[in-house]
């Protein structure tokens, strides 16, 4: 049957980039855990001794940043991104998803622009040679280079939500609505 074995690939592939990005998101909680001992560590020797870590807050913004973007693709697989769905309650099932296939197209395509400049911002940074400069000093690309690939990896999941739901029945997707 033609088509019946790209199906199947995507599904496949579907599943891998699933499983990636619950490993990703396990990366995320575990990044969370060691911002919470390092600023307990931080406050207690504060405290204590007067002394604490110096680096603590800003290795706490660098790691909301990094929870951030590991976390983005697994919650747009889930189904858990920030989205306003309150009209998908109110127009035909039809019509919300023609309007879940456009988010997706439109999802994809800024997702592709981010990565490229991305991708930009990066490469100029590494060529400069820019330095972050604070209590900790290092090259700026070392902050830049999870954002293309967290939008690369977002633009994949915007492909597999798009073949869902192509796939699927032409009505609400099941997490598309939180709202009655």
């Amino acid at each position: 049957m033609p088509g019946h074995g790209g199906s199947k690939d995507m599904t496949r592939l579907s599943d891998f980039f699933g499983r990636l990005f619950h490993a990703l998101a396990i990366l995320a909680a575990l990044t969370l855990l060691a911002m919470v001992v390092v600023v307990t560590g931080d406050i207690v020797l504060r405290n204590l001794t007067r002394n604490g870590f110096p680096w603590a807050n800003e290795v706490s913004e660098y790691a909301l940043y990094v929870i951030t973007l590991l976390t983005a693709p697994w919650l747009l697989r889930r189904g858990q991104h920030v989205r306003i769905d309150l009209i998908l309650t109110f127009v035909p099932a039809r019509a919300a998803w023609l309007m879940e296939a456009a988010g997706d197209i439109v999802g994809f395509g800024v997702c592709l622009v981010m990565m490229r400049y991305g991708i930009k911002m990066t490469v100029d940074s590494a060529v400069l040679g820019s330095l972050t400069i604070k209590n900790l000093v290092f090259p700026e690309w070392w902050l830049l280079w999870p954002l293309p690939l967290c939008f690369a990896l977002l633009a994949v999941e915007f492909v597999f939500r798009f073949d869902r739901l192509k796939r699927g029945p032409r009505g609400r997707r099941l997490e598309a609505t939180s709202v009655g």
